[in-house]
């Protein structure tokens, strides 16, 4: 990149120090020209006229940018002469400018500006110029240094063309004007921009005296030696008669004219025995007069004879130039062609079309720089009707073909820009279209862009069949260059709405192919989203259209860029698909392509997503195994203080308190049950007159305790607050005996199942009486059981420890106590007897005594039950 900013930066001053050169030349050169003020000039190109004085430079014209080029005379070149030479100069200069401004003819140059003079220079306009015949042949005299134009060469159809050209307008000058040149030579022949030779430096032309009906009589003037060298003709080309014979005539012209074809055909371009004196000049014309064959050897032999006649010292036997003009020598189908180009001004459209049906026939036949620089300027004068484009783009196009891309871009495509915007007639969008190849080769990216798309877009939106499939077919040429925004917003679109919309077949198919040529150049997603969904839409089911879904259908799932996922395989391509299977209209072979394609696309499916599902599989045993090995979070809850229970009833003084050192202990339930108050036991015995049973000792040990918090099947229910009461009331007191081992079972489970506690585990609870006395059945429901987790810490010892260990009078409490009859209350003294509730030996387990041992895991349950 920095080489290229580099190399960028080098042209550019260059070609700014050029242009500066230049306008700081003519800002000299034109003070106060009023040339200057209508002709902008850009740079020096040539040199011409006699002694090449003339400097030729490029330039437009300021009020309609018509190229054009500036003749530029600087007074400063004849500071080297007197001042009487001086004014001859200018006098012959101005002469024939004027004399040149007042002549119009194809082959005579054309002055676009007159000429103006000002204290510093005498300037004129003229049609853009390449450069002299002079410059042509070396001589670089008053050119921009360094010229080179050794690298230029004249075609043998160029000289022979120049040469008719010559021959024409010295006719136009002879028979029409009645006016001799006097001067024929390289310096006064210019060449135009489009290769065309033209007529110039009339400053020395004589005019006739003679009235128009009689001969022409032209005024001879003596050879002046002593007058400026740019002040006389070119005595290289001056006839022999002007200095021997004093005289002169058309003839004269016509032998300036042969010794321009020898020249011309000469190989160091040099004129026959060059002269510098009147001596030199007199001593060649005694040789042309016996002039041999071995001197003009280098001359084709169908101009040989003519150039020996038009160099004879003889002025009678010379040919004129109507007679010139027929010789065998211009008889080429290339100079026949040019002819023509020239000529087509004169002719109406019908002779015009005929002969540009013709014409890409013979353009082979010319050399390349004749058909951009001679052909391709009178063609393209008629593009400007669009009944004649259609005739004139197919040469046009073949003259392109030739062309370099720097010659293209310079000569062709300018005139084939406004082309493309033409769509009546159709033809013409017709031919750009059958010449794409070598648009897309030619063209710069930026043309592309702006006028080659547009183009295709107006053709793919007309109603002709063979437009549609020419478009559509080139279209995947210019996948490269097109942009996410012109596809997505013009060309599919487009291409969507014709495929849907048309009759015809094979331009429904041609739709198919072109969007497969385009599927690799496009975005993932816009195939996924513009592309895959059109398919079945298509009303089409015909077997060339079908084979033309499946393959995009192929290539969007294998190309590596879109790769369909298996949830569009799934639920949009192969719905579609296999209905088809059974198409009847399909062949073995398509039915075969489709089928595996399908296999293919269930293939894909099922892999991808037993993979999807395996690795679902993976994760969730991965999450249960991470969730079986996390901790599970326990919430620790403080264990109630039983010295707690009775605050607020004033019996703090009654209630033991635990020590600050330990810890209050949970309460185990079998042990709140066989430590319960005997004497509350014995007075439910005397009023219900029950025997006294010996209490019983269940041995509860850890592992028992662990076995009934597994078992969850055996539960008690209890309210948390004391406001539940729901206690039934005294006439539905039910009746039990305590002597029958399942009595007491039985009345445990008289309570509500919805009262009843999960005995889990140990609990820790708070016994509050309430208001009714209740019997020892009906316990669950007068108490408020507060169930806590952890295990029991008291043991029977403790517990008969703490609620014997007081010795004072617990009367106070009698109001407190249970009572089934409100006349009939217990004593708390007598509650606090020390007879067991139940008896050891009373207590069966499945009808065997245990004799007083500790209670089996069987022997609870039932117990509880």
């Amino acid at each position: 990149m920095d080489m290229f900013n580099k190399i960028s930066s080098k042209i550019y001053s260059q070609v700014t120090n050029h242009v500066s050169t230049t306008m700081s030349q003519l800002s000299v050169v034109l003070p106060g020209n009023p040339v200057t003020r209508e002709f902008d000039a850009t740079s020096h190109i040539a040199s011409g006229g006699p002694g090449l004085m003339w400097k030729i430079y490029s330039g437009t014209k300021c009020s309609t940018k018509q190229e054009a080029s500036i003749f530029v005379f600087e007074k400063k070149q004849l500071e080297k002469w007197n001042k009487a030479d001086r004014d001859i100069i200018l006098e012959s200069l101005k002469r024939g400018i004027v004399q040149l401004t007042k002549i119009r003819h194809p082959q005579i140059l054309t002055v676009q500006h007159p000429l103006e003079e000002s204290r510093e220079s005498l300037a004129f306009a003229t049609e853009p110029v390449f450069a002299s015949l002079a410059n042509v042949f070396g001589n670089t005299f008053n050119m921009p240094q360094p010229a080179n134009m050794s690298d230029f060469k004249l075609f043998d159809v160029e000289i022979k063309y120049g040469l008719l050209q010559l021959a024409e307008g010295l006719v136009f000058l002879h028979n029409d004007v009645k006016l001799l040149h006097g001067n024929i030579c390289p310096e006064s022949i210019i060449i135009n921009k489009s290769g065309v030779w033209k007529i110039f430096g009339l400053d020395f032309c004589v005019h006739n005296t003679n009235p128009p009906n009689s001969a022409p009589l032209y005024p001879f003037e003596d050879y002046n030696l002593t007058l400026p060298s740019i002040s006389r003709p070119n005595l290289h080309y001056l006839a022999p008669e002007k200095v021997v014979n004093q005289t002169h005539g058309t003839s004269s012209d016509i032998f300036s004219l042969g010794m321009l074809s020898y020249t011309i055909y000469s190989l160091e371009n040099k004129p026959f025995m060059p002269v510098e004196s009147m001596q030199q000049f007199r001593a060649r014309a005694q040789q042309l007069k016996n002039i041999s064959e071995n001197k003009l050897q280098f001359i084709p032999e169908t101009l040989r004879e003519s150039v020996k006649l038009m160099l004879g010292t003889s002025y009678q036997e010379r040919p004129d130039a109507h007679q010139f003009i027929k010789i065998r020598y211009f008889d080429d189908l290339g100079i026949k062609t040019l002819q023509y180009l020239d000529s087509l001004l004169q002719w109406d459209n019908v002779q015009k079309s005929q002969f540009y049906k013709n014409l890409p026939a013979a353009l082979p036949n010319l050399p390349q720089r004749v058909k951009v620089q001679r052909v391709l300027h009178c063609l393209t004068r008629d593009l400007n009707q669009p009944v004649m484009v259609p005739f004139i783009l197919p040469s046009v196009m073949d003259i392109a073909k030739s062309c370099s891309k720097e010659e293209f871009c310079a000569y062709v495509l300018p005139h084939l820009k406004p082309l493309m915007k033409i769509m009546d007639p159709i033809q013409v969008i017709l031919i750009f279209l059958q010449n794409m190849e070598l648009l897309l080769k030619m063209t710069p990216a930026e043309s592309i862009q702006q006028d080659v798309l547009p183009m295709l877009y107006r053709g793919l939106d007309c109603d002709v069949v063979k437009i549609h499939e020419l478009c559509l077919s080139v279209l995947p040429t210019f996948a490269g260059m097109l942009d996410h925004a012109n596809v997505k917003n013009h060309l599919l679109p487009r291409i969507k709405k014709l495929c849907l919309g048309t009759n015809s077949l094979s331009v429904r198919v041609n739709c198919l192919l072109c969007i497969g040529g385009l599927l690799e150049h496009l975005d993932k997603w816009l195939v996924m989203d513009e592309i895959l969904p059109f398919m079945p839409q298509i009303p089409s089911r015909e077997p060339a259209v079908l084979m033309g879904i499946l393959g995009i259908f192929k290539l969007s799932m294998t190309h590596k860029k879109l790769g369909i996922s298996k949830e569009i395989m799934a639920t949009r391509i192969l719905p579609f698909l296999i209905p088809l299977c059974i198409e009847n209209s399909l062949s073995l072979t398509q039915f075969n392509a489709l089928v595996t394609l399908v296999k293919e696309m269930l293939s894909v499916v099922e892999s991808e997503h037993r993979t999807k599902l395996e690795q679902l599989t993976a994760v969730k045993d991965q999450q249960k195994v991470l969730t079986s090995t996390m901790p599970t979070p326990v919430v620790e809850q403080k264990c109630p203080d039983i010295s707690q229970a009775f605050t607020g009833l004033g019996l703090d003084s009654f209630v033991p308190s635990p020590k600050k050192s330990e810890p209050v202990k949970n309460v185990d339930a079998t042990e709140v049950f066989n430590n319960l108050n005997s004497s509350s036991m014995n007075s439910l015995n005397n009023q219900k007159s029950i025997p006294v049973l010996e209490p019983f000792k269940p041995s509860v040990t850890a592992e028992t305790n662990k076995n009934i918090s597994t078992q969850n099947h055996i539960a008690f229910t209890i309210n948390s607050s004391f406001g539940n009461n729901i206690t039934p009331s005294v006439s539905q007191k039910p009746e039990y005996n305590l002597s029958s081992p399942t009595s007491a079972t039985q009345h445990f489970n008289m309570a509500p199942q919805s009262q009843q506690y999960n005995l889990n585990s140990s609990l820790n609870y708070n016994i509050l009486p309430s208001n009714t006395m209740q019997p020892f059945g009906s316990f669950n429901q007068n108490y408020k059981l507060n169930p806590t987790l952890g295990t029991s810490n008291y043991t029977n010892s403790q517990y008969n420890k703490n609620t014997t260990s007081q010795q004072g009078n617990w009367s106070a409490l009698d109001n407190l106590l249970p009572s089934s009859n409100a006349n009939q209350k217990i004593p708390l003294n007598q509650m606090m007897s020390t007879t067991p509730l139940l008896p050891s030996n009373s207590i069966k387990n499945n009808g065997n005594n245990n004799n007083g041992a500790s209670l089996s895991k069987d022997d609870i349950m039932d117990l509880l039950s």
